[in-house]
């Protein structure tokens, strides 16, 4: 990475800044963060794009509403080009018009709707009021003796004629209008109670939902009419209607009159539709014009808020009248970027060019990995645990063989493996076509994951080989290794061995008695071997982190002692392992002597050495000298620890005292050793130094120390889980084999009903399989694989206290926009 100057001229500093974000190559650094964001130079361009963008909003939000499908943005040079000042206010007077046009055919289609809705409304009440007062004029006269004092003689006879809405002879009036149907029982309650029954209501369902025309949903609603007597009363129930939010109508008592008025309402339906047909129609036709280009035009206005943006990271130096600015970016693109630059010098209006410096500095660049499909899903594993710090040694190469590898040992089946590597493969041929469908968040990890789903299911593939095992069962692809004699009634038999079958486990051992004991023992000791293997790698790795980072003097201060530590113990516990193996226990001379002892417990073999050193029992004994061998082992093992916590602080307090009797007052870290900056988006100039302190220098070499001796025996142990869940996998396909597909192929059935049970038993056996063994199973598996490779792999070498390099890009903007 190299940090590099760029002096742009400010007539061409739009397009340059755009054409650098069709690269994406450089990070830009903020060199203006003690200023605040309202302070910046183009603040009022950035403020202009976003009421475009809210506009733009505005209108896919009608499109959608209208369920009209927008077009994908256009691609090609027409997109990638830079925009000139001149097409931006084209544009935003080109969806300042759009949106002009459709709130007005938006507030035309309200207005209407409403008064439709009041239409409709209207009508229903019409229709319903003839067959309410044929039912509820017989209920008058009683409503009015149950509201008049029957004592009053003025007020038994009939009364004169009174104002509209009242049934006069009976001074009973009524009350209509139209409620939202979720209201109608607690608007009957609160009427009943407030009036004390005196009212007769009746109400009608409206069977189609009208309109609302805000929201433009469908409401139920339902018509009502309530008889009471007296205008206090009345006025009552009317406050009590409109608290509920009911509409009221004045309806005609006579029917003549009513029949014409809902002649006159239906006429007036018919020219409302007509023209609300119109409306929506053009509406429809403004907006699909619009859904051409809208995704295009939000295309524009992100990219040209991005390059507002990131010009507001620059110095505007009004002397050299050019914008200044500083950013990171991969030495090998410097080439590209002096591109762009040349290209924007010879553009019209260009006339000076702009110019590229690179600056030499002590900053701690940011991380860049170039990935490309197959890689990238690896370096995404080693992320999620921590980005690396700049040239530290990538774990992400090694992961390529080794995740896949090591779920593979728990995950091991010849059959499983193969259903995985298809589903890998139709991951991997179908990408592009994959690519475009979104299927949410789970199915975009399972799409990232493609290549590494693939690798996974050849590695078990090749593993259930080793294990000879396909669904739990075993394959004869060559001539066994043993031979069973003839059984004897009540008799144990045992095999007699006849030679080593070619690759892989003998199917011999399937079905024996000691099955299980000969796979454990098996796969434990191969656990232990990888395990081993693995955080040897890790140490080793060390060396190059020590190199590039200066610290030459941690290879013989930490490196050494801890190599010797590790395989002092467990590596020689690795050896025995693959000793013991190659020794034919069983042996005999001539005479039929064994040649051998009965083969010695190796943990037992591993407890006595520290127990009691240099001894070792005749009987337990694998080779000549072993004691004295263990007893030299243990002794540089002991030898390491002081090694690793003495040795590392007495370097650095003798090189902080030569520093300090030389006259000089050096400023080092806790560790004391010099702490370079992490440049990413914290762009001030902080030294992040602390005073030496050997006492807490002391405290962090123990800590260490201490960490590292108990991490080998709980990394190691921790490497159990492959042989753990390889048995249980093995098992659980056992299981499932033996109680839903085998019973099918067994069941004593006529000829002609044995496929159906078959076919059954698949399914069931199949879908298990599926669910079970590859989904839950195989997560099970990547997870603990996940956690080898965080914790004891990565432990060893990886800080991954780095910062991400993140360019500016346009394509990086469109995509975290989506």
């Amino acid at each position: 990475m190299s940090l590099v100057q760029l002096f742009i001229p400010a007539e061409v500093a739009q397009p340059t800044v755009s054409r650098l974000g069709e690269l994406g190559a450089i990070q830009f650094r903020d060199l203006n963060s003690d200023t605040t964001t309202f302070q910046r130079a183009f603040v009022k361009e950035i403020r202009k794009l976003d009421e475009i963008e809210r506009k733009l909003r505005f209108l896919s939000l009608q499109c959608e509403k209208l369920q009209l499908p927008i077009q994908p943005a256009a691609s090609g040079k027409y997109l990638s080009r830079p925009r000139a000042p001149q097409e931006i206010v084209d544009l935003e007077e080109t969806v300042f018009q759009q949106e002009g046009r459709v709130l007005q055919m938006n507030s035309s289609h309200e207005t209407l709707q409403k008064r439709l809705t009041e239409l409709l409304e209207v009508k229903h009440i019409v229709e319903q009021t003839n067959k309410f007062f044929r039912e509820d004029e017989n209920r008058a006269e009683q409503i009015r003796r149950n509201s008049i004092d029957e004592s009053s003689a003025l007020l038994q006879g009939d009364v004169e004629t009174g104002p509209s809405g009242e049934l006069q002879h009976l001074n009973v009036g009524f009350i209509s209008g139209v409620i939202a149907r979720s209201k109608i029982n607690v608007f009957e309650r609160i009427l009943w109670r407030a009036l004390r029954g005196n009212l007769y209501m009746n109400y009608a369902e409206i069977h189609d939902p009208l309109i609302d025309p805000e929201t433009e949903d469908g409401v139920e609603k339902n018509v009502f009419i309530i008889f009471a007597h007296g205008q206090e009363i009345l006025n009552k129930i009317r406050r009590v209607s409109e608290s509920m939010g009911a509409t009221l109508y004045s309806i005609e008592e006579n029917a003549e009159d009513r029949r014409a008025r809902a002649l006159d309402v239906a006429n007036k339906i018919e020219d409302l539709n007509n023209v609300l047909y119109n409306i929506n129609q053009t509406r429809r036709a403004e907006l699909t014009k619009v859904a051409e280009n809208l995704a295009t035009w939000m295309t524009i206005v992100k990219k040209e808020k991005a390059v507002y943006d990131t010009m507001n990271r620059f110095i505007y130096d009004a002397n050299r009248k050019c914008l200044i600015a500083e950013g990171w970016c991969p030495s090998i693109s410097i080439d590209e970027i002096q591109e762009v630059l040349r290209a924007d010098s010879a553009q019209p209006g260009g006339n000076v060019g702009s110019v590229l410096t690179e600056l030499h500095t002590t900053r701690e660049p940011p991380t860049y990995h170039r990935t490309n499909k197959f890689t990238e899903g690896f370096q995404n594993i080693v992320d999620a645990y921590g980005v690396a710090r700049y040239k530290e040694v990538n774990p992400g190469l090694f992961t390529i063989i080794t995740f896949p590898f090591l779920f593979a040992v728990m995950f091991g089946d010849l059959g499983h493996g193969m259903i995985m590597t298809c589903f890998g493969l139709y991951l991997c041929l179908n990408e592009k076509k994959l690519k475009a469908f979104d299927g949410g968040e789970m199915f975009g990890m399972v799409y990232g994951g493609r290549y590494l789903i693939l690798l996974m299911g050849f590695f078990s593939m090749f593993t259930g080989l080793i294990y000879n095992d396909i669904f739990s069962q075993s394959l004869a692809i060559f001539q066994s290794g043993w031979v069973f004699p003839e059984p004897i009634a009540n008799e144990v038999t045992e095999a007699v061995s006849v030679g080593v079958y070619p690759f892989g486990l003998d199917p011999a051992w399937h079905g024996t008695d000691n099955f299980l004991i000969f796979t454990n023992s098996y796969k434990m000791k191969m656990s232990v071997i990888f395990g081993i293997g693995q955080m040897t790698l890790g140490i080793i790795l060390t060396i190059y982190n020590y190199k590039h980072f200066n610290k030459e003097y941690s290879i013989w201060a930490e490196f050494v002692p801890q190599i010797l530590f590790l395989e002092s113990i467990f590596g020689y516990l690795v050896l025995t392992i693959l000793y013991k193996w190659s020794i034919d226990w069983f042996a005999t001379d001539a005479n039929g002597v064994p040649l051998h002892n009965s083969p010695p417990s190796l943990l037992n073999m591993l407890i006595y050495m520290f127990l009691s050193p240099g001894n070792v029992d005749p009987k337990d004994q694998l080779f000549p000298g072993q004691g004295p061998l263990q007893f030299t082992l243990l002794l540089i093992a002991l030898v390491c620890v002081p090694w690793m916590l003495f040795t590392k602080p007495y370097i650095l307090k003798r090189e902080h005292d030569k520093i300090v009797e030389a006259g000089y007052a050096p400023v080092q870290g806790n560790d004391g050793e010099s702490d370079g900056d992490v440049d990413g988006h914290d762009d001030g100039d902080k030294d992040g130094h602390d005073a030496y302190d050997f006492a807490d220098i002391m405290v962090h070499q123990a800590i260490h120390t201490i960490e590292f001796c108990l991490n080998c025996i709980s990394n190691t142990a921790s490497y159990l889980r492959l042989w753990a869940l390889s048995l249980a996998h093995a098992q659980l396909s056992e299981v499932l084999w033996d109680m839903t597909l085998a019973p099918s192929l067994m069941l004593p059935l006529p000829p002609s009903l044995l496929p159906v049970s078959i076919v059954i038993g698949f399914a069931v056996w199949f879908s298990l399989t599926v669910s079970i063994l590859l989904c839950m199973e195989g997560l099970s598996a990547f997870l603990h694989a996940l956690r080898l490779h965080w914790v004891e792999f990565n432990g060893k070498f990886y800080q991954g206290t780095g910062v991400q390099f993140e360019p500016f890009s346009f394509k990086r903007v469109l995509e975290n926009a989506e």
